[in-house]
């Protein structure tokens, strides 16, 4: 059998590492942003909806990574989970009368952001 010690200091060693991996990951992003400003202009200059959206998608992706981070430690972390989740409870009427509820609402939301976005530009 090996030693617990051991494997928990591999556990943690893993775990730092990761925070180091996303930490630079999340410093690269946030140097491009800044070198794509100093050498283009603004990100909400007139034209820039190129400079936009690479924000947008560098936003998206430290956010993914993020959340994977925060996944993969609660995953590993030394001292195990603390609480366990709820088994999923079954699908009925009114769950998916919320559903539909929540699409509509969205559906709405993008619509008039949509036409908002249209008036404006």
């Amino acid at each position: 059998m090996s030693d617990p010690a051991l494997d928990l200091d591999a556990v943690r060693e893993r775990l730092l590492n990761l925070y180091a991996g996303v930490t630079l990951l999340m410093l690269l992003g946030i140097a491009v942003l800044v070198v794509y400003c100093l050498r283009f202009g603004p990100l909400t200059s007139p034209g820039a909806e190129e400079s936009f959206g690479l924000a947008i998608s560098l936003m998206a992706m430290m956010g993914a990574v993020v959340a994977h981070l925060l996944d993969r430690a609660y995953r590993v972390w030394p001292l195990g989970r603390r609480v366990e989740p709820r088994a999923p409870g079954a699908v009925s009427l009114q769950s998916q009368a919320n559903f539909v509820r929540i699409l509509i609402l969205v559906a709405a939301a993008a619509a008039v952001a949509y036409l908002l976005a249209g008036l404006i530009v």
